[in-house]
């Protein structure tokens, strides 16, 4: 079992950044995907930045360049740093894991960009 719990949503103006972490109940060494989707009102869930076997990145094509993903080994925590945020990038923003063919999620935490 693996716990995922997530921090750092909020209300940012557009252009605004915000910081998103998830903390993991185990070592990330084990969780070889590892990384954050989102959903917003009426749409389906979508990758936004993911860590491949620990080490591969993939991005969607709407954050790269703007969001980086990171994460710190020795506190089981990834981040999402989010610049330059746009009203489309409101949702809910999920962390999600891969273990031994297992999924786990987190339980969500809000971004919303508006003026």
């Amino acid at each position: 079992q693996v716990q995922l719990v997530e921090s750092g949503g909020g209300l940012v103006q557009p252009g605004g950044s915000l910081r998103l972490s998830c903390a993991a109940s185990r070592s990330i060494f084990v969780i070889p995907f590892m990384g954050w989707y989102r959903q917003a009102p009426g749409k389906d869930r979508e990758l936004v930045a993911e860590f491949i076997s620990g080490t591969s990145i993939q991005y969607a094509n709407s954050v790269k360049g703007r969001f980086t993903i990171s994460r710190d080994n020795a506190k089981n925590t990834v981040f999402l740093q989010m610049n330059d945020l746009k009203p489309e990038d409101t949702a809910v923003y999920y962390c999600h894991g891969i273990v031994r063919s297992n999924t786990y999620w987190g339980q969500g935490t809000q971004v919303t960009v508006s003026s």
